[in-house]
């Protein structure tokens, strides 16, 4: 089993399977598909056909068009799904960002659950990222006034 890659601007052929792939990017990023599946389970509750939020930082989310462990499961990224279509019966035809389009083989409604899954994913992650990042300000913030505070009053003492 072999795994075609498509880029912006290239494609090529890989000699590690579509799931591997996943894995060891995740795992490039810092995390392990398992804690990745886990973190989707938690935040959303999918358990089967989960997205996979390789790397949220830099908005790196895919979806697999069926489930992971069959030979023809294709991994999608989020970020570069343009539009989808209905297609022949049972099919979906998608186009990406750079406008190459293919038809999968998948119902239109089975992927547009995947594109939503994936989203609510994306948002709730974001979500938290955004929330971390309020309450750093906030925390270096205050330990600023404190600090401030604590100066202004030397200050005062020594008047």
């Amino acid at each position: 089993m072999y795994s075609q890659i498509f880029e912006l601007e290239d494609q090529f052929i890989s000699p590690f399977k579509p799931l591997d792939i996943i894995k060891r990017s995740c795992e490039y990023f810092g995390s392990s598909y398992e804690g990745r599946k886990d973190g989707t389970k938690h935040l959303i509750g999918i358990t089967h056909k989960a997205p996979i939020a390789v790397d949220p930082t830099s908005s790196i989310f895919f979806f697999p068009t069926s489930s992971p462990a069959r030979p023809q499961c294709m991994w999608l990224s989020h970020h570069h799904v343009s539009k989808f279509t209905r297609a022949d019966t049972g099919m979906t035809s998608v186009v990406f960002r750079n406008q190459q389009q293919i038809e999968i083989d998948i119902s239109y409604s089975s992927f547009g659950n995947q594109v939503m899954r994936t989203a609510l994913l994306k948002t709730k992650l974001l979500q938290r990222i955004e929330e971390t990042e309020r309450q750093q300000y906030y925390l270096v913030s205050r330990k600023g006034i404190a600090e401030q505070n604590e100066s202004a009053s030397k200050y005062s003492l020594l008047r």
